[in-house]
């Protein structure tokens, strides 16, 4: 012992109190930082999934814009071709039948492609709160 220091002991409640305090401080800041790497996987991941997501539909949208253009280059071809006003007006009711039906089903391939992408969301979504 050094002179001049008073001898006093620290009660042993006291101790055991402040080391419970540190054990949950410590549990909660674990806590803490747990949740916040699960956020930032799940933003992540969320990010990811978006950015696939968008990239899907612009490449779809990209090939059906190729598909239309292509038909309309086809359409132009057969009426520089026509020999006759008859001729070409068949030519454009083929198109546009023919158009109409390509629309149709690009329409409906796009939704089923949107409402995919919208339920894998929704369940990764679910499962990142479980």
């Amino acid at each position: 012992m050094s002179k001049g220091i008073p001898n006093y002991e620290i009660p042993t409640e006291m101790r055991d109190f402040a080391e419970k305090s540190v054990e949950q401080a410590r549990k909660a800041f674990d806590g803490f930082i747990g949740a916040a790497h699960k956020t930032v996987d799940t933003v992540q991941n969320s990010t990811l999934s978006a950015q696939t997501n968008a990239q899907d539909a612009a490449r779809k949208t990209l090939a059906y814009v190729e598909q239309n253009i292509g038909a309309a280059f086809d359409l132009a071809q057969k009426l520089v071709r026509s020999r006759d006003l008859q001729e070409a007006l068949q030519h454009q009711a083929d198109y546009l039948r023919a158009q109409f039906a390509a629309l149709q089903e690009q329409v409906k391939d796009f939704n089923a492609s949107v409402q995919a992408a919208a339920q894998k969301a929704a369940a990764e979504a679910t499962r990142r709160k479980a």
